[in-house]
């Protein structure tokens, strides 16, 4: 065992790479614990990373099955914490976003599976059953032959089906301790023995059915467990699917190599081209471009940047490439940190998960004693001893504290994801509780209050003809203004062999030099607001101005906050 352990990877190499400072000063430690369910796990594991010298802080998110260990200084070793971890009986690595994902898949497709076999065994069993029950006619031997067809499919498929808890509670108790998966192995173990006793002993029931019933219906729940992390996982999915997994890197030879952006160390210098994401934090050398910032700002129009200009992972590149010089590494970006934050908002505990989790924290030991006595009280009242064993795994059975344990931050996290894919950061995990104290709400307007895309204001007002000419040329252009021109315009042609401007516009020449682009670009005079100008040769330049839809909801949302007594302000850099 310790020659395998000095042997993994994680103990053998330097972790310092997955640490980072703390606000205030420390270091800070991200672990994936693999294994951990309920309240009663959390509990243990927290309890016992604390108990290690000098960590000031141990976290756990059993949705995402990330431990965050914080500490001042440098008196801890992370090396330390993994082997306290694995010790309480966890699977436990450094966190690395993408491989927990992939975990994640594939513990997804082996509950699913496991659902499946014990589904299946379920109803083949229950139909065998209901033939003993509903005969009034069945002989002995017949009957007993019935249940052992039952067992000869029931025990094999609780055996593969309850793989999860079999697996987790063996880990456990190999370390001297115990979880909730415990007595759940012993309750469907002791059903399976005590229902092929039954069968040799030719008694008139068995719970071949009652195991396989068991193990589907709590295969359902840790389905479903996995599902809920699994959605609230989503958020933190789709930001870090914002940052660009490749980069193409100059070599010291000023030759291009693609690598992963996991690679990328500061000081590289990477080429990123038009309609790229930016892969991390950085400063521009060399070249000057739009940028589209709204992942960071939420402002739909892009800004300019030129050399020296820092620039955020996540950020899109929409006009001509730049050369960028790395200041972050991909975990410390600012994606990867928007993740962080999404992360501690579903990590913090409100007041009543944490009611929940000091009540679940007994159970393991309650319940088990509880089983026993009951076993030993029937014992003792002269009863047979199929029957003391049934009534002890009834208890067993029947104390599962998954609802307790699970319900009240399954609603916390439920609500925090779904509110991020409605548009709405919630960092802390008791805002929702803090929320029915609000009584002023303040607004941002680009993407809050309005769609934050861009439309065309002024169609009616463009000269027949001139939409779709103008679309040709923005069909060849990612910027948000000439994309919302090409949507007014539906489907069509692109212009070919066009020359795009830095900073002023598109430029064709066919027959005529057409222009698309800023009044100062196109000739006009004037020019404010969002707005294109379009030219064709000397033709007159003809305007497109665009505009912000009010979302639909945000009229009737105003008027209930108003009507719920609540202050509403609009903070925003955009005009008055």
């Amino acid at each position: 065992m310790v020659a395998l352990i000095l042997s993994s990877p994680d103990m053998a190499d330097d972790l310092s790479r997955y640490l980072r400072p703390r606000e205030g000063g420390g270091r800070q430690f991200e672990i994936a614990v693999k294994g951990a369910h309920c309240a009663n796990c959390l509990a243990k594991i927290e309890a016992g990373v604390k108990g290690i010298a000098g960590v000031g802080d141990a976290r756990l998110n059993l949705s995402s099955g990330k431990l965050t260990v914080s500490w001042s200084g440098d008196s801890v070793s992370p090396h330390a914490i993994l082997r306290r971890v694995r010790d309480l009986g966890y699977d436990a690595q450094p966190f690395e976003a993408e491989a927990v994902l992939d975990a994640g898949a594939r513990e997804g497709r082996l509950l699913l599976r496991c659902l499946a076999v014990s589904g299946f065994a379920t109803v083949f069993i229950m139909g065998l059953t209901d033939s003993i029950w509903y005969s009034s006619d069945m002989t002995a031997v017949t009957r007993r032959l019935f249940f052992w067809l039952a067992g000869a499919v029931a025990i094999p498929a609780t055996l593969y089906a309850g793989q999860p808890f079999f697996r987790s509670a063996w880990a456990v108790l190999a370390k001297g301790r115990t979880n909730m998966d415990v007595p759940i192995s012993l309750a469907l173990l002791l059903s399976l023995g005590l229902s092929v006793y039954q069968s040799a002993s030719g008694a008139a029931h068995t719970y071949f059915d009652a195991a396989s019933m068991l193990t589907f219906l709590l295969l359902i729940g840790r389905y479903l467990d996995f599902r809920l992390r699994d959605r609230a996982q989503g958020a933190a999915r789709h930001l870090l699917a914002l940052q660009s997994l490749l980069a193409r890197r100059f070599r010291p030879d000023g030759a291009l190599e693609t690598v992963s952006a996991r690679d990328l160390a500061p000081g590289d210098h990477v080429l990123v081209a038009s309609g790229e994401r930016v892969p991390v934090d950085g400063v521009i050398e060399e070249g000057d471009s739009d940028i589209d910032v709204s992942l960071v700002t939420g402002e739909s129009l892009p800004h300019r940047a030129g050399r020296g200009a820092r620039l955020e992972a996540g950020s899109v590149i929409i006009g001509p490439a730049v050369t960028l010089r790395v200041t972050a590494r991909v975990e410390n970006s600012l994606v990867a940190d928007l993740a962080r934050l999404l992360e501690s908002g579903q990590q913090t505990r409100s007041l009543y998960v944490s009611l929940a989790d000091r009540a679940a924290r007994a159970y393991v030991p309650f319940v088990t004693i509880l089983s026993a006595l009951v076993w030993l009280g029937w014992t003792l009242s002269g009863a047979a001893a199929a029957t003391a064993i049934t009534n002890a795994i009834a208890v067993l059975i029947i104390t599962c504290p998954c609802a307790l344990g699970l319900a009240v931050p399954a609603v916390q996290i439920a609500a925090t994801g779904r509110l991020f894919r409605r548009g709405v950061f919630v960092k802390s995990g008791n805002a929702l509780e803090r929320l029915a104290e609000a009584d002023t709400a303040i607004f941002d307007k680009t993407g809050t209050l309005t769609l934050g895309a861009p439309v065309l204001a002024n169609k009616a007002d463009i000269p027949p003809g001139t939409l779709e000419r103008a679309a040709r040329l923005a069909r060849a252009s990612h910027h948000p203004l000439a994309r919302a021109l090409a949507v007014a315009a539906g489907d069509g042609p692109a212009a070919r062999e066009v020359q795009e401007v830095a900073g002023a516009g598109l430029e064709c020449r066919n027959d005529a030099v057409e222009r698309l682009g800023s009044a100062v670009f196109v000739g006009a005079t004037g020019g404010h607001g969002s707005e294109l100008w379009f030219r064709s040769g000397a033709a007159p330049p003809v305007r497109f101005a665009f505009q912000d839809q009010i979302r639909s909801e945000t009229r009737a949302t105003l008027a209930a906050m108003a009507a719920r007594g609540i202050a509403i302000e609009m903070l925003t850099g955009d005009r008055q």
